[in-house]
């Protein structure tokens, strides 16, 4: 393809799919950088999902200030707008090849400021640099091709993005290392260097700065408020889906880049000159929030992959309606840079709300809901069927209105309330279903659609949420939801949607007892009674993840015990709180070391442990820099010779016994596997997977010999070797198995 643009004197053809590709590739590197440097950090930071919000902040604030650095050259010519920004690319390089600082954690400091600390002062001059293309690439061809509109390249740069994230877990993380991914990524730079020097040199002398061209009046501040608010819904409910659906699955860079890949690929589609696809999801994007954003509300766990796709539908319905309007109040393409720097704080905006303000305001992810109202009041609403404008037409529709939202409201106290349980057992979903009608019928009238979305979100799980708050049961940290329930004399703590721990209550002996996954039989509770046989009257014991404390009553008199907890909330929960006795009843002043495990369990004196067991979970599953061989070598470090460590693999959705067995394998441990089935007629007897493992085989052989159904690792096709600069996770994701936690 090719333009014939006027240059200088002279015409000359140049080739307009150049400007396709530097956007294309600009935008490949600034979001594959996000899950690689994402990657990069978790040997440093751990898999909490607060860890990809934080970078999530930096990345929207890198975004904002290029575009922000893009809009003030405006008052430059072109040329001496290229001029610059090639001594920025250059600039840029110095940072090259990508990586993070060599820096760790300081003890005591606050993760939330921390962390984006680490990745603003690692890839921040790369970040600014490469995003401020997107936007000054696209004045230039405006320029250089006489005038012709330059949104559609916009879309371009988002299918860049777009590739860039989908490139990464499925190409580049199975294929390639830290340092290859690195490499990669600095020979792209270069390409985009080059590409950039190019376009450069064909910029017209003498075009005119855009702050000096005739683009007419500047936009209202009511649009540009407007501008912001359509950016700021998608952004946050971006982040807000990425925390829903990260802490009830699993906290992994897979997961996290399913919606900012959705969001960017909504702008694609919002902004392509094809305005048919973005029309028609714009159309039934009220639907898709009425539907779905009360399913997710009630959060059934049952379907936790069916809650996945939802979430996502409909982030992406509500980010194609928003970003469709926004393209549709689009100013002249003079004024562009001003429309995406007004995008950029829209974005920064709500990245703030979901990641840093919603955190510290909810104990829940109150701000979803909040974010799925707001869009219900911005998106375009159109009525579903024609015949339907006619019922709200004059005095019938003022009485049709205020007659709906009565209805409504009704409902939805009705169906909370059950009054003489006239809804009966499954009173939230009736009244849901009959608000669905309702909602329906109101699309198209904002203020009524608000009202019934509203309160379909209250009766469908809003309202045991607030309940639950309003009691003091949840407690919210830069690591999870904590949720302590109480069902009879059973108390449990969960963290989204995966039992954590529980305590049986009414008498000192039921509070003394290890229940859930570290009951007598599993395999953690068959080490804890054969410590004092292996290794005598004064054996070391250390844990990694407190939960309840639940495993402080195996200790006998004399052992001397550590527990390594990454989250001061949960320490609070299991010793201070009152809600949970274990620790009081059986180890009272049992030392905890508060910080990541690895880098704690790094510090300790070689030879401390004689028993090691490591049950520290992320939501579901264990963090990936727990699982690598540099870490398997830590623990060893930590370990007697003799040592015996024990490894919590249970969970719903990742086979972590390949990737046990490569660790044994690299570093010598012998192993055995335990998968207890539970008894569901035991009260706080559930089913778990133990993974025994020692550098001593007649060790692991002495504990084997105790009893109990040990067997040798299930491996598949082979052993997975994760190492600190590779770990893939899509070959270990299985179905969810029936019973298994």
């Amino acid at each position: 393809m090719s333009e014939t643009v006027s240059a200088g004197a002279g015409r000359f053809r140049r080739p307009a799919w150049l400007y396709v590709a530097t956007i294309l590739i600009g935008s490949f590197l600034l979001f594959l950088v996000q899950p690689m440097a994402a990657r990069m950090a978790l040997p440093r930071l751990g898999g909490a999902p607060a860890v990809w919000n934080s970078a999530m902040l930096v990345y929207q604030a890198l975004l904002l200030a290029g575009y922000g650095y893009a809009h003030a050259l405006g008052y430059l010519s072109p040329k001496r707008q290229a001029a610059v920004h090639l001594v920025v690319l250059a600039l840029g390089a110095l940072w090259l090849p990508i990586g993070l600082l060599s820096m760790e954690l300081p003890a005591g400091a606050e993760p939330a400021i921390w962390v984006p600390w680490l990745f603003g002062a690692s890839i921040g001059p790369l970040f600014f640099a490469v995003a401020a293309q997107a936007p000054l690439v696209q004045r230039w061809y405006a320029v250089a091709s006489g005038g012709r509109d330059p949104y559609a390249l916009y879309a371009a740069s988002n299918l860049g993005s777009f590739a860039g994230l989908l490139a990464y877990p499925l190409l580049v993380e199975p294929e390639l290392g830290l340092g290859g991914q690195s490499g990669v990524w600095t020979a792209g730079y270069i390409l985009l260097f080059a590409c950039v020097v190019v376009i450069a040199l064909w910029i017209p002398r003498g075009a005119p700065p855009e702050a000096r061209t005739d683009a007419g009046p500047p936009s209202s501040p009511a649009v540009v408020a407007r501008w912001i608010m359509l950016a700021f819904v998608p952004s946050g409910l971006m982040l807000a889906t990425t925390t829903f659906i990260t802490v009830d699955i699993v906290a992994v860079p897979l997961l996290w880049v399913l919606p900012l890949g959705l969001y960017l690929l909504s702008f694609t589609v919002a902004f392509a000159q094809l305005r048919g696809p973005a029309e028609f999801i714009a159309h039934f994007a009220p639907l898709v929030l009425l539907v779905f954003g009360g399913v997710m509300m009630a959060g059934h766990e049952q379907f936790p992959f069916l809650n996945v796709v939802m979430a996502l539908a409909l982030l992406f319905a509500v980010a194609v309606a928003l970003h469709s309007r926004m393209y549709t109040l689009r100013p002249n393409p003079e004024r562009l840079t001003q429309f995406y720097l007004a995008m950029a704080v829209g974005g920064a905006l709500g990245g703030v709300f979901a990641g840093l303000v919603a955190p510290v305001l909810f104990d829940w992810t109150y701000e979803y809901p909040l974010l799925v109202l707001a869009a219900g009041a911005l998106a375009p609403q159109y009525f579903l069927v024609p015949q339907m404008a006619a019922l709200w037409r004059g005095m019938r529709g003022r009485v049709f209105r205020y007659g709906v939202i009565a209805l409504a409201l009704v409902v939805a106290i009705i169906g909370a309330i059950n009054p003489g349980n006239l809804l009966g057992e499954h009173h939230d979903s009736l009244a849901y279903l009959l608000l669905m009608p309702l909602g329906i019928m109101a699309i198209g009238r904002r203020g009524v659609f608000i009202t019934v979305l509203a309160a379909a979100l209250f009766v469908f799980g809003g309202y045991r949420a607030l309940l639950l708050s309003a009691d003091g049961a949840r407690t919210r940290s830069y690591f999870g939801v904590y949720t302590v329930r109480q069902d009879g004399d059973v108390r449990w703590l969960s963290n989204g949607t995966t039992l954590h721990g529980m305590q049986l209550l009414g008498s000192p002996e039921r509070e003394r007892t290890p229940t859930s996954y570290y009951v007598a039989a599993s395999g953690v509770g068959r080490a804890m009674r054969a410590v004092r046989a292996l290794y005598g009257n004064q054996a070391r014991v250390g844990v990694v993840g407190l939960g309840t404390g639940t495993l402080a009553c195996y200790a006998q008199p004399g052992q001397r015990w550590r527990f390594f907890e990454i989250d001061p909330t949960d320490v609070r929960i299991a010793r201070d709180s009152g809600e949970f006795s274990f620790l009081r009843r059986c180890r009272p002043h049992v030392p905890i070391t508060i910080g990541d495990a690895r880098l704690s369990l790094g510090a300790v004196k070689a030879d401390s442990f004689d028993l090691l067991v490591l049950d520290a979970f992320s939501s579901d599953t264990v963090p990936i820099h727990l699982l690598t061989q540099q870490a398997f070598a830590t623990y060893g470090r930590a370990l007697a010779g003799d040592g015996l460590l024990m490894v919590h693999i249970s969970n719903r959705y990742l086979d972590l016994e390949p990737v046990i067995a490569g660790a044994a394998e690299s570093g010598g441990w012998a192993t055995a596997a335990l998968a207890y089935p539970g008894h569901a007629d035991v009260e706080g007897d559930l089913p778990s997977i133990w993974v025994a493992m020692s550098r001593d085989a007649d060790k692991l052989n002495a504990l084997v010999a105790r009893g109990g159904n040990w067997r040798a690792l299930h491996v598949g096709a082979g052993a997975a070797h994760w190492t600190d600069d590779y770990a893939a996770v899509v070959p270990l994701l299985r179905a969810l198995q029936p019973g298994e936690e």
